[in-house]
């Protein structure tokens, strides 16, 4: 499908009533995982595109511009409110949580397994350890907290395991800075991929910003504020790699366009009808709203749509779907590493000066404050060793007692053995 070849409806067609945005909730003791992932998903597309056009709105001062943005914006905001409200009144802040990771888990793996950009890869493959252990922290909170067991919530599709531990997430700043892509030589996929994930994990981020004040306990709060202060971490690390010398014309199409092919991704493969319906017709609104910006890109940079995106016809559609073999391959390969400045670099491999040893005698000054750690050491005093949902033993060897949580992988020297990142085949 190419969005800039389709038809059009008037952006003013777009707004509903009161009756017309409010959402039939699903049903999440029936619902598929992966739809309340996609949910997620789009209801993170939509936050990005709506905060992207209001800095643009802040960075011109032509109030034509002005008001081109700001309608546009109306809809989205309607749409992503609208998408937002899929979610049941009767499924709990933690509930939701444990399908935000599964979304980071899969989706990430999903985006690494067809990245062509070996840089990019890397960046997908670091955080998608770091989001698979945060679902395994939230998992064990979740059965203390309300007695479920997660690998039903995620319908055994993803595994709840310890990844690189949580408590060796936590870096200097400036080594979550990362080099930005050239949308104009990059592959589409790559480009796409950049402003996806960045998208998802933004939302994520401020989820749990704002979600930590109102959790239940004490324990949750706390892990819910470590957490969100490594998505934020990750929200450095890929939104340094969209290409920041696009102008915020380019950047408009790129934006709409992507939110074309997600929204065309959700409706080719959901499986709940009445979603499906919501997903097709978001796709209809959003090709209006590329077809605006295909026209302030002409009107204000004179500029065809083909010289920001040369080729129209979508990549093949997104699929959310298991990847328990992937994360399994990465984990074995790269847990042990860390970030260095705009690279990775294996723990034993770093001077003792290091900034990552440097910041980690800061904030984890001993194990015992940690709340990711005593997360679950509270769930094994309880209940006698941690909760999992794993498939085979874990892969890295050091991680597989179920009766003490591990704090030396990805973080002490040597901890583990780990080889390297593997870059993908180009066609």
């Amino acid at each position: 499908m190419n969005p800039f070849l389709e038809k059009a409806n008037p952006i003013m067609t777009q707004f509903q009533d009161w009756c017309k945005l409010y959402p039939k909730s699903y049903n999440k003791y029936e619902i598929d995982p992966y739809t309340k992932t996609r949910i997620i998903l789009m209801n993170g597309t939509e936050f990005e595109a709506n905060w992207f056009s209001h800095q643009f709105s802040r960075h011109t001062c032509d109030t034509d511009l002005r008001r081109e943005l700001a309608l546009v914006r109306g809809v989205e905001k309607q749409q992503q409110l609208k998408i937002s409200l899929l979610k049941p009144s009767n499924e709990s802040a933690l509930e939701h949580t444990i399908s935000y990771e599964q979304l980071a888990v899969d989706l990430t793996a999903a985006l690494a397994k067809r990245e062509k950009d070996c840089y990019v890869k890397k960046a997908l493959d670091f955080a998608l350890l770091e989001d698979f252990d945060h679902l395994y922290r939230y998992a064990n909170v979740l059965e203390m907290e309300q007695g479920m067991l997660v690998e039903y919530l995620v319908g055994r599709y993803t595994e709840i395991m310890p990844g690189r531990p949580t408590i060796a997430h936590h870096r200097m700043p400036i080594d979550n800075v990362r080099r930005c892509i050239n949308a104009k030589t990059a592959d589409k996929q790559t480009v796409l991929a950049t402003m996806i994930i960045t998208a998802a994990e933004q939302q994520t981020m401020n989820y749990y910003m704002n979600i930590t004040n109102l959790a239940r306990t004490d324990m949750a709060r706390r892990l819910y504020q470590e957490i969100a202060l490594v998505e934020e971490e990750h929200v450095t690390q890929y939104g340094n790699l969209i290409d920041a010398n696009a102008t915020w014309f380019e950047m408009l199409l790129w934006h709409e366009y992507t939110e074309c092919y997600l929204y065309w991704s959700c409706y080719k493969t959901e499986t709940n009808a009445y979603i499906k319906a919501l997903w097709e017709e978001n796709l209809m609104m959003e090709i209006a709203h590329l077809h605006k910006a295909v026209d302030l890109l002409q009107k204000y940079e004179n500029k065809e749509w083909q010289e920001v995106i040369p080729d129209g016809d979508f990549p093949e559609p997104l699929s959310l779907h298991e990847n328990i073999e992937y994360v399994r391959d990465i984990l074995k390969n790269t847990v042990q590493y860390t970030s260095v400045l705009e690279e990775y670099e294996k723990i034993e491999n770093l001077p003792t000066d290091a900034n990552f040893f440097k910041y980690q005698n800061i904030i984890n000054p001993t194990t015992s404050i940690v709340p990711s750690h005593n997360a679950i050491n509270m769930h094994i005093q309880r209940y006698g060793r941690d909760y999992r949902y794993e498939v085979a033993a874990n892969p890295v060897k050091e991680l597989r007692s179920r009766i003490s949580d591990n704090t030396s992988v990805g973080r002490v020297a040597r901890a583990t053995e780990s080889t390297n990142f593997k870059c993908n085949e180009k066609e």
